[in-house]
């Protein structure tokens, strides 16, 4: 399968979206808005629930299920307020002792001047530097697209996992070609020379497994106990320690070398 064929798989608009994997790996879902200073931003979607019992705080981008649906989630490219508001909840999932999963499936932040005017930037950035330093599990699951800084901004987890059909990357195909090329139509060839499957990414040592998409929710609840498990043995401190290494050692050396590494069924 080609590197394009997984974009363009994971754009598809019937795979699951945030809303499905809450009722479908989650109970008792109890939705939060806001990000306490300014409007409600639909594009990011979380509250509290229970994980086989446990209380957890899960957050997700959301694209919407229909036309209607698309434009209130503004596809999934959340402004500031939503990252904002995503901050807000991990902040009290730190403070309450909850494990924090997030489910990343965006096309990037919203890129328009009303953003930018109200610190997209600085937004996604307090995201980065609080996620490093929180002292709970926190666990990433690329439903989809993953791109650039607005993926980021969910995803500096303890672990991070994808779906076989899912992509990460800086940015988009056609904006790699356009960027590189001046010429979005040889996206084709910018996809295979990005990088972005997860299968790529597994071999870099950038995420932690594979999700194969048969069987998803139980494949996706395995995973995500599988791992709490193993970081429940941690103190909030080596948490936020090994969070905080694991991104440090991604430099241009570590990421050069790959690993010989191959595709695990988790």
């Amino acid at each position: 399968m080609k590197a394009i064929d997984r974009v363009l798989a994971a754009r598809e608009k019937d795979r699951p979206k945030i809303t499905d994997y809450i009722d479908n790996v989650f109970t008792d879902f109890f939705q939060q808005k806001g990000d306490m200073l300014g409007k409600e931003d639909a594009s990011i979607y979380g509250g509290i629930a229970l994980f086989q019992g446990r209380p957890v705080t899960v957050i997700g981008h959301r694209k919407g299920n229909d036309v209607n649906e698309n434009i209130t989630c503004n596809f999934g490219m959340p402004g500031p307020e939503g990252y904002r508001k995503a901050l807000r909840l991990m902040k009290q999932a730190e403070k309450f002792g909850r494990p924090i999963i997030t489910f990343v499936d965006t096309p990037g932040a919203y890129p328009g001047l009303e953003a930018e005017a109200y610190g997209i930037s600085q937004a996604i950035s307090g995201n980065l530097a609080a996620m490093s330093s929180l002292k709970v599990p926190v666990i990433t699951i690329v439903t989809g697209e993953g791109s650039s800084g607005g993926a980021l901004g969910l995803a500096v987890a303890n672990r991070v996992y994808m779906l076989e059909n899912a992509v990460y990357s800086v940015l988009s195909p056609e904006g790699f070609a356009s960027i590189l090329w001046s010429d979005s139509s040889r996206r084709d060839e910018a996809a295979e020379a990005m990088k972005l499957t997860a299968q790529d990414l597994f071999d870099f040592g950038v995420i932690d497994g594979i999700i194969p998409e048969r069987g998803l929710y139980i494949r996706v609840s395995n995973v995500i106990a599988s791992a709490l498990k193993e970081l429940d043995e941690m103190s909030g401190e080596e948490l936020a320690q090994e969070r905080f290494e694991k991104f440090r050692s991604f430099d241009e050396g570590f990421l050069q070398k790959g690993t010989s590494a191959r595709m695990e069924n988790v």
